[in-house]
């Protein structure tokens, strides 16, 4: 008689009715919020190996330069994952797409030129140890090149997003979190902070707890002469 087979590891993050939703709205609002410009943004200049975190339906993959040797896609929910792996069929670049979580990614320490964070720092679930791993997968001056949510500047909106975050947003959107204060946490991981500016997501009309955004590029420092 055989012997049962053990079921299969439950993914990282499992949202699949969010994922649902998002397949959708993201490629509305790449179209229509000038998301899909930022995008160019991030990742104009880029080269060598990437490793993109949070990948989700792979938007990001027909932005990428011809000077990219290999992208290592992760992602852990499922249904965005399988949607990436036909996105990455289409690439220009060759894009692996596999599963793995920011807190611990399943590659070797200072294996990637250039790291890529879009909308994904929001909803990892350590944002510190996240960081820390993307630092250690990258050589030493290697880039993280990063389009992220962030505090707002103002009081009012800064309050409303502490208390979205604190009851609905996340449960709404995937584990989102609007008003974490993603440049601190980026210094504080150890990288260095380089060029980068702040922008509104759409720029015109209404502004929501998600619009206030940061887009730019933080290095690994290279190692101490001895």
């Amino acid at each position: 008689m055989p012997r049962p087979q053990p079921n299969p590891p439950r993914d990282a993050v499992h949202h699949p009715v969010f994922a649902r939703f998002y397949a959708r709205f993201s490629v509305a609002a790449d179209e229509r919020a000038g998301v899909g410009t930022h995008r160019g943004e991030l990742l104009a200049g880029a080269s060598g190996r990437v490793i993109e975190i949070g990948a989700g339906n792979g938007l990001n993959f027909p932005h990428y330069p011809s000077a990219v040797s290999e992208v290592v896609a992760i992602e852990p929910e499922g249904t965005l994952r399988t949607l990436a792996r036909r996105a990455a069929r289409r690439a220009e670049v060759p894009v692996d797409v596999v599963p793995g979580a920011a807190e611990a990614l399943p590659v070797k320490s200072e294996a990637f030129d250039v790291a890529v964070v879009s909308l994904v720092l929001c909803s990892v679930r350590d944002l510190p140890r996240s960081l820390r791993e993307i630092l250690r997968v990258l050589r030493p001056g290697g880039e993280l090149r990063f389009f992220e949510h962030v505090r707002a500047p103002t009081p009012g909106m800064a309050r409303a997003q502490r208390a979205l975050d604190r009851t609905v947003w996340p449960w709404l959107f995937g584990g989102c979190h609007t008003a974490r204060d993603t440049l601190a946490a980026i210094e504080a991981a150890g990288f260095d902070l380089g060029v980068h500016r702040r922008l509104r997501v759409p720029e015109r009309g209404l502004q929501v707890p998600s619009s206030p955004c940061v887009i730019g590029v933080a290095r690994k420092p290279f190692a101490a002469p001895d």
